[in-house]
């Protein structure tokens, strides 16, 4: 079944944004709400997908429900799992086309075939269900059904003529698509009008009316890139490709009745090979890990950024002290070596505490002339390129959090000027601040970013959860019946075990109260005072030592 528009046509590419879902005993059937004849089905028994090609099934549904969108297909230890948004929210429109946020999903299990496999089949299955339920709920999802948005807009300028006819996960950065795993079953049945390339981060906006600009919307764009994703501490430094955790593109998108212009500014773990691996210290030990590969995997990362967005200035804000210190000065000394990417070391705690962050002007004074040469991205209304940003903005602390948020404000806040002047907007000596309602509103959308990245980042779920089914979901671990899960291999089970040493120290230490409070009657208790002391304090020396192994970690 062939749904794709002809070759020869102009016309975009739009998905179906309503399907029914009808449910047998036998089947899952998704169908188009407008075009009913199409749509596909999928056993319950073996998972496997069938074209309706326009037949008419036989039997009445025992369920009919309205979906929004089909987000993928995963085949586990042995069903497969559709999932499927059972509600949405518009929450505003990029360059005209209405953008969603996924509110809820449902998992649809095709897995009859469990009943006919082994115990340990079962229990392997059980567990990556659980998974799958944390997807359910994963925040920060977005998709249009009438546009890609994983493109950036001078990205999306450089398109050739036709390219938005194409089938919208054709169109996508596969970098920034959340759910591109998902899709392979999809597209190898050229499903197109279904595929969906949904986007996590988070979409903002805000109308500028005290600046007399009609009919305008400031917006970000936050998109997460999908090559080494993960929760806060599990997630860490780069891989050999150079990829590095966590690494997220932020658009800050402003469109008037003349013209639209795109500002960028990229934020990630700084790419080196390094680990904060969680124990049961408040704050986990920082490590460089020395690798000969080290200098190639910084010039991997860097090369791929001058490639994809121009010169680049890497912004480190880790502190300059202590084991923060020993990272920053390790990435100072492979940066050396990079002579084509400005490296600009600044200790954010040291010149900004207190929450004077009016020292970042320090900052912002440091990489001025090359900021002003990076520009942004200004195309007016009939699609002439009036300007082109050369160039980008790196941001990292140690988690890329708070002082990534502040500064990247900061700087955004220093371009929107510069546009609003470029565009007529203000004069040469005015700036944002100076209007407070839109000022306000600007700090609260970036505010906002910096709490979404932080849901997503910190999790809100157990983060081993949250990470086997990130790691799931983006194809970093796949499922085999033939090979062994990585927890049937893993004896060490924490999560036993940690109760009874915790049952052991909160015993002894009342038991060492107790005779405590006896051993002035009686010499005999002091002697078992001291006894239930040492022993407490020899199974909490225990468990501190082995604090990694008690934690409990992803199984990966």
């Amino acid at each position: 079944m062939d749904i794709e528009p002809s070759p020869g046509s102009a016309e975009r590419f739009k998905l179906y944004d309503e399907l029914e879902l009808h449910e047998f005993e036998d089947k899952f059937v998704i169908k188009s709400h407008q075009s009913p004849n199409q749509g596909f089905w999928i056993n319950r028994l073996d998972g496997n997908i069938n074209l309706i090609n326009g037949e008419t099934l036989s039997g009445s549904p025992s369920r009919t429900s309205t979906i929004y969108g089909v987000v993928g297909t995963i085949r586990l230890v042995v069903g497969t799992y559709a999932i499927v948004i059972t509600s949405r929210k518009e929450v505003g429109s990029y360059l005209g086309f209405p953008v969603y946020r996924l509110m809820s999903m449902r998992v649809l299990a095709c897995n009859e075939a469990l009943r006919f496999s082994s115990a340990q089949e079962k229990k392997d299955e059980t567990y990556f269900m659980t998974l799958l339920k944390v997807v359910e709920s994963m925040p920060g999802l977005y998709y249009s059904y009438e546009t890609d948005i994983t493109l950036n807009l001078q990205r999306r300028s450089k398109l050739v003529e036709g390219w938005t006819s194409k089938p919208i996960w054709k169109q996508a950065d596969p970098r920034y698509v959340w759910n591109k795993h998902l899709l392979e079953e999809l597209i190898e049945f050229k499903l197109d009008r279904f595929i969906m390339s949904i986007v996590q981060g988070n979409i903002l906006n805000f109308q500028a009316a005290e600046l007399k600009l009609k009919d305008s919307n400031a917006m970000l764009i936050i998109m997460w890139q999908y090559d080494d994703i993960g929760t806060r501490m599990w997630r860490r430094g780069a891989n050999l490709e150079g990829d590095t955790a966590n690494f997220i593109e932020t658009e800050q998108l402003l469109e008037t009745e003349e013209f639209k212009i795109s500002f960028l500014q990229v934020r990630g773990s700084i790419p080196l090979l390094w680990e904060q691996i969680v124990d049961l210290s408040y704050k986990p030990h920082l490590r460089v890990i020395s690798h000969e590969e080290t200098p190639k995997i910084v010039e991997r990362h860097f090369r791929d950024l001058m490639q994809r967005y121009g010169e680049i200035v890497a912004l480190d804000l880790t502190d300059k002290h202590g084991e923060e210190g020993q990272l920053s000065a390790a990435y100072a000394a492979e940066m050396q070596n990079q002579q084509n990417v400005r490296y600009v070391p600044f200790d954010f705690h040291h010149h900004c505490r207190s929450s004077n962050f009016d020292n970042l002007k320090i900052l912002y004074d440091q990489i001025l002339e090359d900021f002003e040469k990076q520009r942004y991205f200004l195309i007016d209304r009939q699609g002439n390129v009036l300007e082109e940003q050369r160039g980008l903005i790196r941001v990292n602390c140690i988690d890329s959090l708070d002082r990534t948020n502040v500064t990247q404000c900061y700087v955004a806040q220093k371009s929107l000027n510069l546009q609003l002047q470029r565009i007529g907007v203000l004069t040469s000596s005015d700036c944002i601040s100076m209007f407070e309602e839109e000022y306000g509103k600007f700090r609260i959308l970036w505010a906002e970013q910096g709490d979404e990245i932080s849901l997503e980042y910190a999790g809100t779920h157990a983060l081993k959860g949250d990470l086997d089914a990130l790691d799931l979901i983006s194809g970093h671990y796949n499922v085999s019946r033939n090979i062994p899960t990585p927890f049937q291999l893993n004896n060490f089970e924490p999560l036993v075990y940690l109760p009874v040493a915790s049952a052991l120290i909160i015993g002894g230490l009342t038991a060492t109260t107790f005779t405590l409070q006896q051993a002035g009657r009686n010499g005999q208790h002091y002697v078992s005072s001291v006894l239930c002391a040492g022993i407490t304090a020899g199974v909490l020396a225990i468990v501190k030592a082995n604090g990694r192994q008690f934690c409990s970690r992803p199984h990966r």
